[in-house]
């Protein structure tokens, strides 16, 4: 084990600031900056040590840029010169804690690596010895593991360090550190937010705060990185697990602990732990992600605005809500493109949902095109229903292209599964903010999101029609999509057990669901597979979302 020595005169108290910042991959001077002025917050409160997420200053995750050799230089420059400039400003003295891409010299391969900054010089550097390899991780593939435990000796204290999945394995430089004894284990994270994760989080880390007897901190990311949301809620944990600091989700956050002196009864206790913050409530989790992943895009690809089209629904309603929260109602862009299946109640709620978010509301009939196109080809059926569709992906594009706006698409994950959407249709546009939401929990969505509004004194932003009138795409006269599916609350719990927990077909039908449903929804489900590969990409917010998590063949023969 490989232990650095530095600073042993003091055997005083140490303060922690925890950086729960918000990075983009590749920004290096950005991200730089803002790690710059975290350290400037956190000297001014006196903090010695501060402490920020996995890979940090390159932004996470990389993916395959870590195999570019001149990021790999330009990233371990760029951390040599913030070294040099918090010298520069006085602040030397400080320990600062950063992720960023090491490379392994030997095989010239990149390394996910922390380094800890100090009297202008990179004064250490810790690899990731875990590398995971399942659902949306793929650093095996990407990352040479590290072989070496650190310990850190900062003002007399022993500080431990680890990366994320190296708490989540056992063995390696957690079980090491346990047999040298520490007084302090620091993990650094880029952990993906998904509902309920959070108390996964603090029990590992409570698990692991016994085994090596000391607090553990944990620094998690925040903001969204393509489908990707970090949700922060970074925490402190005392040597007997106790929670003893907690992070607010979603958002930026610099909180403080003090590792008390040496020998002073305070591993267990800091604090009022009634003052802590506790998670959010699940719809409102959830909705948060939905809005910080929208935003974080938006903010990061350098969009201003948004365009979608508003057919009077549930989906487009919720839609136009989350990106109303993200970006601000002035920045929308509504379309109505009403066909002559379109009810009088639909152009209403749309028309209604528009003046309660304030967006940019313009009707544009596609009566004039679909008659056009009919001329030509005298569609029927399917083709004719998918001709509609296709025409509006057409305006929607060209408000996305002549205004350059992102264009949404509005379908949710029921839909997505079950292929219950026109290809170049309404599944065209650059971001998809609910395609991880079932259909059952977009209702769940809307309703907590007029609920809060009544909360705040604020007008309900979702038409309450909306919500309570069954779903149709109005492609055909009386059209209603339970025509098609299998009612919602049905077909969602059948979704649950097929994509999520990979039930099959003798496993569904011992879940209880009756052989016509299981049949339905496992034909529509695969056969749907080549639709969901072209869709945008969306915020994942499952366990298990459509995209990173599940990568099934689309020639498949197997039905059971």
């Amino acid at each position: 084990m490989g232990i650095e020595e530095h600073d042993h005169s003091s055997d005083g108290s140490l303060l922690v600031a925890l950086a729960q910042i918000d990075t983009c991959v590749g920004d290096l001077d950005g991200n730089a900056a803002k790690i710059m002025e975290y350290c400037r917050k956190a000297a001014s409160r006196k903090a010695d040590l501060v402490v920020f997420p996995e890979m940090t200053l390159t932004g996470y995750p990389i993916e395959d840029l870590a195999f570019r050799a001149t990021f790999r230089r330009a990233a371990w420059s760029k951390a040599d010169q913030l070294a040099k400039g918090l010298q520069d400003e006085g602040l030397g003295g400080l320990y600062v804690i950063v992720g960023t891409v090491g490379t392994d010299r030997e095989q010239d391969r990149p390394r996910n690596r922390m380094v800890v900054l100090h009297d202008g010089l990179v004064w250490a550097g810790y690899d990731k010895h875990f590398l995971p390899n399942y659902g949306v991780f793929d650093e095996y593939r990407i990352f040479t593991p590290g072989q070496e435990s650190v310990i850190l000796d900062i003002k007399g204290r022993r500080i431990g360090l680890a990366i994320c999945e190296d708490i989540w394995q056992e063995g390696g430089p957690i079980s090491e550190m346990a047999q040298e004894g520490i007084d302090l284990l620091v993990t650094i994270n880029g952990s993906p937010f998904e509902e309920g994760k959070g108390h996964v989080r603090r029990d590992l880390a409570a698990r692991r705060a016994r085994q090596v007897d000391a607090p553990v901190i944990y620094v998690n990311q925040v903001g969204g990185q393509d489908d990707l949301v970090f949700d922060g809620g970074s925490f402190v944990v005392g040597a007997d697990g106790a929670l003893l600091e907690r992070s607010p989700q979603f958002i930026e956050h610099l909180g403080y602990w003090t590792l008390p002196e040496s020998g002073v009864a305070g591993k267990t206790a800091a604090g009022s732990k009634s003052a802590l913050i506790g998670d959010l409530p699940g719809d409102e989790e959830i909705y948060r992600a939905c809005v910080l992943g929208l935003r974080d895009y938006m903010v990061k690809n350098h969009f201003t605005g948004v365009c979608l089209g508003l057919s009077g629904g549930i989906d487009s309603a919720l839609v136009a809500t989350i990106a109303a929260d993200a970006c601000g109602g002035s920045n929308i862009w509504g379309i109505s493109m009403p066909s002559r299946y379109s009810s009088e109640g639909s152009r209403d709620d749309a028309a209604d949902l528009a003046q309660r978010l304030g967006l940019h509301y313009e009707v544009k009939a596609i009566g004039p095109e679909f008659d056009a196109f009919q001329e030509e080809l005298h569609l029927e059926g399917v083709a004719e229903e998918n001709i509609q569709a296709r025409i509006r992906g057409v305006i929607v594009m060209a408000y996305s292209n002549s205004r350059n706006l992102l264009a949404l698409a509005t379908g949710n994950k029921s839909e997505l599964a079950c292929g219950y959407s026109t290809i170049y249709g309404d599944a065209v546009g650059g971001y998809a903010p609910i395609k991880d939401l079932l259909k059952t929990r977009v209702w769940e969505l809307s309703r907590w999101r007029n609920e809060e509004a009544r909360r705040q004194g604020q007008v309900e932003p979702i038409p309450a029609n909306s919500i309570l009138k069954p779903p149709s795409a109005e492609l055909r006269e009386g059209q209603k999509d339970s025509d098609s599916l299998p009612d919602y609350a049905l077909l969602d719990r059948v979704l649950e057990a097929y994509i999520e927990k990979a039930h099959g077909r003798e496993d569904l039908l011992a879940d209880g669901f009756d052989p016509e449903t299981v049949n339905t929804v496992m034909r529509l489900v695969d056969r749907a597979e080549w639709k969901r590969r072209q869709y945008p990409l969306g915020p994942k917010v499952t366990s298990l979302a459509f995209g990173r998590d599940r990568r099934l063949p689309i020639t498949n023969a197997f039905r059971e």
